[in-house]
């Protein structure tokens, strides 16, 4: 009998250690989309327009997958959900995306880790309302046409780990500056602001990094009006191993 229950117990944990191999070590493995979710999802897709090709506005190739009768962490494109069937990441990368209607349904996807919205002709200021969004790990804004003050709303989100908004030339960080937008974020490990201005002194700037982001390995800040030479503080930034860009 016990050799029959150690069999048993033997292939249950094969059949465990099999599928938790073909599905990479679970991290692609999602959950079933919950309503809410789903409903969540929608509301924001109708808030979202596209560029218009001549008189026809561009269909989004992602947008097309959101349909209502099929599982949105398995079938839409551009989300992933935890095993819970929460939306964790949101992707519209390259999607000719030029206006949101209503920000507050993205917001209210409050699971959300990841979100890419680079590569698009959104021409808007970055809007208030990102430190709902208390989960937020990825954030990529890069190359998509946001401009003026970059929201202090930002500096709240404490969990990032790479924060991109480069290749936004007509974006500014001086009210709040550098310092106040870095200082809570000390677990950043990637930092791209290239082409936003800055217009701050090696002194302020190189100190300001070096006290406020222990773990960056990767920074970039090309085209962002940074004087002076570097300052020697840059040296505690003993994590860095990407200095891309100055």
């Amino acid at each position: 009998m016990s050799s029959m229950r150690s069999l048993r117990g033997a292939w249950h944990f094969l059949t465990i250690f099999i599928f938790c191999y073909f599905n990479g070590g679970n991290s692609w493995v999602q959950g079933k989309c919950l309503n809410d979710q789903r409903a969540l999802l929608l509301k924001l897709n109708e808030s979202l327009h596209y560029m218009n090709v001549g008189s026809t506005e561009k269909f989004s190739s992602k947008r097309s997958s959101w349909n209502l009768n099929t599982d949105c962490c398995s079938s839409w494109d551009g989300i992933e959900c935890d095993l819970a069937g929460h939306v964790i990441s949101l992707d519209l990368t390259n999607e000719s995306l030029w206006n949101i209607d209503d920000y507050n349904n993205l917001f209210n996807l409050q699971y959300l880790e990841s979100l890419n919205l680079a590569h698009n002709f959104i021409h808007t200021q970055i809007p208030s309302g990102f430190q709902k969004l208390s989960n937020m790990r990825y954030l990529n804004l890069s190359n998509s046409g946001f401009s003026k003050q970059i929201p202090v709303e930002i500096s709240q989100m404490i969990k990032l780990v790479t924060l991109d908004l480069s290749g936004n030339g007509n974006l500014i960080l001086r009210d709040p500056d550098l310092e106040t937008l870095i200082r809570n974020l000390t677990g950043v490990t990637e930092l791209l602001l290239d082409g936003v201005k800055i217009s701050e002194h090696g002194n302020k700037w190189c100190r300001t990094l070096s006290s406020s982001l222990p773990k960056l390995q990767v920074l970039s800040l090309s085209g962002c009006g940074l004087s002076g030479p570097l300052d020697s503080s840059l040296s505690k930034l003993q994590s860095l191993r990407k200095l891309l860009k100055l």
